[in-house]
């Protein structure tokens, strides 16, 4: 199953630009809001990849932020 999220996006010039609301840092553009949606897809998997830490153990701790 895929997970849903809120593409929100607007128009620049003659592109329509986008970002994925719920994962900061995924955003991209197109012509049409179908090739919107393509490219953003793209953009998500780019992201996706981009995380896994590929030959190590990846250790986790807990930080706190200002808000």
């Amino acid at each position: 199953m895929a997970a849903r999220f809120t593409l929100e996006y607007w128009k620049d010039g003659n592109w329509l630009v986008g970002q994925v609301r719920e994962v900061p840092g995924v955003f991209s553009q197109g012509r049409t809001l179908q090739e919107l949606e393509e490219n953003i897809r793209d953009a998500y998997q780019l992201m996706l990849k981009g995380r896994r830490v590929v030959g190590r153990r990846a250790r986790r701790r807990p930080i706190a932020l200002p808000a």
